[in-house]
């Protein structure tokens, strides 16, 4: 496993690794150790429900410079919370074994760190994390830059340690390389609600079923998944072994409640599918209370069907008997002693149904060696077929008091839900819609954008004001003015530069930024000849006067000498003579304008995302609707 590269993972795979925190583990050693722990999580293991692989811990001999280790890979799917329920069980396994440090990552690299994107250090980044994060000890930890590399001058594109060096530091300094409190937290608030979220997960609905596949799902709930898939990821070819039903016909079916998992429920619910009228599957009219039911039970039948139409009948002799070893003997002794039977009578329903799948888990994630081959769900399911009693009264008694479905509400989401959900995943609360505790200060609106425009932008993107980076832009008058000259040619006395009245229009410089401040005091000292400041100043108010009775100037707001933003007036409201008569001209209001073409912009978007929206947003700015675009459109409706 480890020779596969993380380019040769799948998209929907994730890969674990759990090493000797020492760097020496012991092939004997390992393979005890990931024995203990899938007997100490099978509590939580044998009831999940997993979308595609389950988890499982392998012993993988070192190679090149990665020591010996634990491990696996899982394919998730669709469903991404078994890639988190994951990470759970990787920082639960080393919070209770402490001599193990854990590595997980998918395709997309380090996804702990993507996370926690908006805390990471400048330094980090996708070319050196490797081998640098690692669970230990139940806490999330980030191998830095060797302290040769933690200078300003650091090269950022350093290469990433080898595990046995990452895993000697963690051993031996390992409180020195703990997470920042808000990468942990921003990681840790993605796992957390486990174990409880597992049954939070699950959906129960009523199905018309075959009794045989309601048979094999009463010993093997987990098959579900793999019949949902083989439904969902049909083709036509598959669709031929559905004409006549082999396996699975509709003679006998019963009414049952089976177990999904709220990914697997939706991606069956979801499809819209009329089965082959040969196969002898008909469905009531939906205005029928059990219309879902036979739907439900029908998709399932197709995919069982698919499933054991891809492999060769198999004989029960076939299957290698697992469950009557001393392992098993040993296993199941665990068992009893974490109470995961919780107290049922042995040979009681309960009793069987969690010993079923103990013994589902056992064979999945226990006993198959290395180098087994797969065997198939199809395979499965004709085994346990063969196996297995079918008693179609009790099925029938058990329909006549099945308990209530779950309420599948939570299929349809809202848009005002989908923006609550997003807001939550941003840490952010929702302004009130009380409209007089919605008081948006149009200041705050301005302040903020100049920020935004104050901040570095580069090739990688631009840096939020609310980045934790408090670097600042400096700006070298004469350095600027030393490159115009190399560029045009020209004296500096007849550059064609507005950078200075710009600074003073737009006065950038916060008053609570004080190291901002300072830099520009040293830049201040550092003044250009009073004659190119007189010529700068003079070609601009004349370039101004020239524009103030054009459209360009007319289109600006203008405020007049003592008055605020508020009272100002637009220039275009000024006779085409009044500017000749005026010496000095009226300083265009910039908050006034940068506000006034925000909100045209807002408006512009009708309520959907756009730039306006997006950037404010992301500084804790929130714009309230345009209330009198509403009011327009209910008159025009009226």
């Amino acid at each position: 496993m480890e020779g596969i590269g993380r380019a040769a993972l799948a998209e929907d795979a994730v890969c674990y690794r759990l090493f000797a925190a020492t760097g020496a583990g012991d092939e004997t050693l390992l393979r005890r150790c990931a024995e203990v722990i899938v007997v100490r999580f099978a509590p939580l293991l044998a009831a999940y429900i997993w979308q595609r692989q389950p988890f499982r811990l392998r012993y993988v001999p070192p190679r090149g410079e990665t020591p010996a280790h634990v491990g696996g890979t899982t394919l998730f799917g669709d469903n991404v919370e078994d890639e988190w329920f994951i990470v759970y069980l990787i920082r639960e396994i080393t919070r209770e074994f402490p001599g193990l440090a854990a590595r997980i990552d998918d395709n997309d690299g380090e996804f702990l760190l993507i996370e926690a994107a908006d805390f990471l250090p400048k330094w980090l980044n996708p070319e050196n994390s490797d081998n640098r994060v690692f669970f230990y000890k139940g806490e999330l930890h980030i191998i830095p830059l060797s302290e040769t590399h933690e200078q300003e001058e650091c090269d950022l594109s350093a290469a990433s340690p080898k595990i046995s060096q990452a895993l000697t530091l963690l051993s031996t300094r390992s409180e020195e390389f703990l997470a920042a409190e808000p990468i942990r937290t921003a990681v840790y608030k993605r796992i957390s609600g486990y174990p409880e979220k597992i049954q939070a997960s699950f959906h129960r609905a009523h199905c018309y079923l075959p009794a045989g596949i309601a048979a094999v799902l009463r010993q093997r709930p987990s098959l579900v998944a793999a019949a949902v898939q083989a439904f969902y990821l049909r083709d036509p070819v598959d669709l031929r072994a559905c004409r006549s039903f082999q396996t699975f016909p509709p003679d006998e079916r019963v009414m049952t409640v089976v177990t999904f998992t709220k990914c697997l429920y939706a991606q069956l619910v979801q499809q819209k599918f009329v089965p082959d009228r040969r196969s002898g599957y008909t469905l009531p009219p939906p205005s029928h209370p059990q219309y879902k039911a036979y739907e439900l039970g029908m998709k399932l039948a197709h995919g069982f069907e698919i499933l054991c139409s891809k492999c060769s009948k198999v004989s029960p002799d076939s299957k290698r008997n697992v469950l009557s070893g001393p392992l098993w003997e040993r296993f199941l002794r665990s068992l009893k002693e974490k109470n995961y039977f919780k107290g049922e009578m042995e040979g009681s329903a309960k009793y069987l149904e969690l010993l079923h799948m103990a013994e589902d888990y056992f064979e999945q994630s226990v006993t198959k060696p290395e180098s087994s081959v797969e065997v198939s769900p199809g395979d499965e399911i004709l085994t346990l077929l063969q196996t297995t009693t079918i008693n179609l009264k009790e099925f029938e008694r058990e329909a006549a008091c099945l308990p209530p479905e779950d309420d599948d509400s939570w299929l349809e989401i809202t848009p005002d839900d989908l923006d609550q959900m997003l807001k939550e995943a941003r840490n952010e609360s929702l302004p009130s819609s009380n409209e007089e505790e919605q008081k948006y200060d149009l200041e705050a609106v301005a302040e903020s954008m100049k920020a935004f425009v104050s901040k570095v932008s580069t090739h990688e993107g631009a840096e939020m004001p609310w980045s934790s980076d408090e670097s600042h832009v400096t700006f070298d008058v004469d350095s600027f003015t030393k490159a115009l000259d190399r560029i045009l040619g020209a004296d500096s006395e007849e550059l064609d530069s507005d950078d200075l009245d710009e600074e003073e229009e737009f006065d950038f410089s916060d008053e609570d930024d004080e190291d901002f401040d300072a830099e520009n005091q040293r830049q201040d000292q550092k003044e250009l000849p009073n004659e190119l400041i007189g010529s700068l100043k003079s070609y601009m108010n004349e370039m101004d006067r020239e524009l103030a009775h054009t459209n360009v100037g007319k289109s600006f707001t203008t405020q007049k000498k003592g008055a605020s933003s508020v009272n100002a007036t637009m220039s275009q409201n000024a006779g085409p003579d009044s500017g000749a008569e005026d010496t000095e001209l009226a300083p265009v209001d910039v908050d006034m304008n940068l506000v006034a073409n925000l909100l045209e912009s807002y408006s512009a978007q009708s309520g959907l995302a756009g730039p306006t929206s997006n950037i404010l947003q992301s500084m804790g700015v929130y714009l309230p609707e345009n209330a009198d675009h509403i009011c327009s459109n209910k008159g025009a409706r009226e």
